[in-house]
């Protein structure tokens, strides 16, 4: 069953919104390291602490402040997650020295692991039981334009303007999230309607299911396989497919439009068959990930699978989402925030081995293929996690997870 865009709730559009914004200030940096290197005075690698430090700050996040509201409303949270998303850039905006970036920095991304947890939540809430995985796509879509049209402008706008400018926009976009949460997020979400909040023992429970583990297994292996191979992918397009540099932003908007296409996408095949959506998306991107590190030398093919390696790695990341979220039904903020973590563990992985790949000499299509590797573990660890729940584990079986849409 579809997602028409005719019928969504408005409460999607304004958790995309804050998706957005999220998504701006965590990427857009990027673009504008040199210009934020030579404001504070300090060096690139000093510069680039501003994404690292960001990164682990959504992975403690994800898990910590999702944990310290457990027992909280819901929307509540999110209007509070918002504003501190708000404050952090604001600091960022105003920052007169490296340590203000810095804690900023920090500051927005505590809220960046819980509102996508806690929004996924709420966004299944939205919606009925066969179009969730849909409504979770449709929120993480403001992510995936973030990419395709929030970054270039982001970074153009900082360029011309100073790169404080950016931030100020991303606070502006803050605002307008969280007055469209409170005007259009309803008061008691429905994925909470029939039952109590579980509270944190509750939401600890939910993680003796090894299908909870597993699942978080499978997307630090599925997603950072794609991430490993996007991290270096400027060195493969200018030193391996033979594209000029100026060629590499453009080339970026490709990719993201493959990212938006794929997250709707999957999110609508995944609301038909959950499972089967998983293996063929992380079987495929295997695949396409094997195939680009093959052709990287044709700038046509290098084209094609940069757009497919982006569309199957993001139509990863609905199912994945839904997946833990199911297995932790009865208490799923606290998992679906760890799944949040997982995510950005899972690009830290990537990451990592792609650049032991590259430093040992092996060619800038090494992370690509580590990529594919690491993708393809996941594949493994998702069809043992099948078969031994086809084995009767206890509670839930995944047959529960084919054809929801019936």
């Amino acid at each position: 069953m579809s997602v028409r865009p005719q019928s969504l709730p408005p409460g999607l559009i304004a958790l995309a919104v804050g998706a957005f914004g999220i998504g701006l200030t965590e990427f857009v940096i990027m673009g504008l390291l040199p210009e934020v290197a030579a404001d504070f005075a300090v060096t690139e690698p000093v510069a680039g602490w501003l994404i690292s430090g960001y990164a682990l700050s959504v992975a403690v996040g994800g898990v910590a402040l999702t944990a310290a509201v457990t027992r909280l409303p819901r929307k509540p949270v999110l209007l509070g997650l918002m504003v501190l998303f708000i404050i952090g850039n604001l600091l960022s905006a105003v920052a007169g020295d490296y340590a203000v970036m810095m804690a900023g920095r920090i500051v927005a991304a505590l809220c960046h692991g819980a509102f996508f947890g806690i929004g996924a939540v709420v966004a299944a809430g939205l919606v009925a039981p066969a179009r969730r995985a849909g409504a979770i796509a449709m929120m993480f879509a403001g992510l995936t334009i973030a990419n395709v049209l929030g970054v270039p402008f982001g970074t153009f706008l900082g360029q011309h303007f100073g790169w404080r400018s950016t931030f100020w926009a991303i606070t502006a976009i803050g605002v307008v999230a969280l007055v469209g949460l409170a005007l259009l997020i309803p008061g008691r979400d429905t994925a909470s309607a029939d039952r109590p909040a579980a509270g944190l023992r509750g939401e600890l429970r939910a993680f003796t299911h090894s299908q909870v583990w597993l699942s978080l297994v499978i997307t630090v292996l599925g997603f950072g396989g794609m991430f490993g191979a996007f991290t270096y992918i400027a060195y493969t397009l200018t030193e391996v497919s033979g594209f000029a540099s100026s060629t590499v932003p453009w080339l970026l908007v490709l990719f993201g439009v493959g990212l938006f296409a794929g997250n709707l996408l999957g999110g609508r095949a995944a609301d038909r068959s959950l499972s089967r959506t998983l293996v063929t998306v992380l079987a495929v991107l295997t695949l396409v990930l094997a195939g680009f590190a093959l052709t990287a030398t044709s700038p046509v093919l290098t084209i094609v699978s940069l757009v497919l390696m982006g569309g199957f790695g993001f139509a990863t990341v609905p199912p994945l989402q839904m997946r833990i979220m199911h297995y932790a039904q009865q208490a799923p903020t606290l998992a679906s925030g760890a799944n949040i973590a997982a995510f950005n563990l899972g690009n830290a992985l990537g990451a990592w081995i792609g650049g032991v790949t590259i430093a040992a000499g092996l060619g800038y299509t090494s992370p690509i293929w580590a990529g594919a590797a690491l993708t393809l573990a996941g594949l493994v660890v998702l069809l043992g996690a099948l078969r031994l729940a086809r084995r009767g584990e206890p509670a839930r079986t995944e047959a529960d997870l084919v054809d929801t849409a019936a």
